[in-house]
């Protein structure tokens, strides 16, 4: 695989607000309070690297608002450089997410009308110092609709000028799509410049043939891995293909288990860790904010990943 030359990471895509029906298990219409937290699946990974011993600084957009401030607010809390973060004007606003914490028929009613997120444009990211970081990983959604995905090809474009890795989490959402064909077609031309992808069976099934066309990425990619839920995972390499299984947990809910395993898995490749030990961790990871409230303030901290992995299976 491309060496990662330091741990300082760009993330690009989305940041927003998450609101949980409270109390845990209690569906959306019968809540009686909701509590609040840092949400998006850009965000999210950012936080999992940061806690994890690393160094994120987030590329995306947020509104002039109350919202907005809240989001930059949490991401400086949790760690995350924002030197890259915009404040947008207009009509724009952050995204927002109401979801609940059940495993079974959990609900998530997503707000992204105008989504600020959505208004990178190609100024945002022409004069990052891309030389400087590790790597550029990318959130799929971003290349949902213009002018986000060109900024966002423009950004994978000079972080492989500069000699860095660029990794993509396919991260398919249906709604912020105009038809599945049209992610389909951005989606390939998107992962021919990584040197890793990672998704789900779904999202390489959008994209393809699933699994053959995983198969057929790994010509370009580095490192390709199929995640198949409760099935575990597949990687690929140019040397090797191999399954994982996954942790069993008691899960909470299943929002946020792929922003923990990107995460996990891009902290311990910069570690220099073996192919699959990446992904035994990256396993962990998403096991523990399974069961737990929330998605970035459920990513683990190093020792008690560590932990987690010496007292399961």
């Amino acid at each position: 695989m491309k060496n990662i030359k330091n741990k300082h990471f760009l993330v690009l895509g989305r940041a927003g607000l998450d609101l949980y029906a409270d109390p845990p298990g209690t569906r959306t219409e019968e809540a009686m309070g909701f509590s609040s937290a840092l949400g998006g699946s850009a965000a999210n990974i950012a936080v999992a690297i940061s806690k994890l011993g690393g160094r994120a600084s987030l590329i995306s957009c947020v509104s002039d608002d109350a919202v907005g401030r809240y989001i930059l607010n949490q991401l400086k809390a949790y760690g995350v450089a924002c030197d890259h973060m915009h404040i947008v004007a207009g009509e724009a606003r952050s995204s927002l997410a109401v979801v609940e914490t059940r495993a079974e028929n959990c609900q998530s009613v997503i707000y992204r009308n105008g989504a600020s997120d959505f208004q990178l444009d190609n100024m945002h990211v022409q004069n990052i110092s891309y030389s400087d970081y590790g790597a550029l990983i990318v959130t799929g959604t971003s290349l949902a609709v213009e002018p986000s995905r060109s900024a966002t090809l423009l950004a994978m474009k000079h972080a492989r000028d500069a000699g860095l890795p660029v990794v993509i989490d396919i991260d398919y959402r249906p709604y912020s799509w105009a038809n599945a064909d049209e992610a389909s077609q951005i989606y390939l031309g998107a992962a021919a410049m990584c040197n890793i992808v990672i998704g789900n069976d779904v999202e390489f099934g959008v994209m393809g043939e699933g699994l053959t066309l995983a198969r057929k990425l790994v010509q370009s990619a580095d490192v390709v891995i199929y995640k198949m839920g409760e099935k575990g995972s597949i990687t690929l390499t140019g040397q090797q293909e191999f399954e994982t299984g996954i942790y069993p947990v008691t899960a909470l809910k299943p929002t946020g288990a792929g922003d923990a395993f990107m995460g996990a898995f891009i902290t311990s490749w910069a570690d220099g860790l073996d192919i699959k030990t990446c992904v035994k961790r990256g396993s962990a990871a998403a096991a523990i904010v399974v069961t737990k409230v929330g998605c970035a303030p459920a990513m683990p901290e190093a020792k008690e990943l560590d932990q987690f992995m010496k007292d399961h299976a």
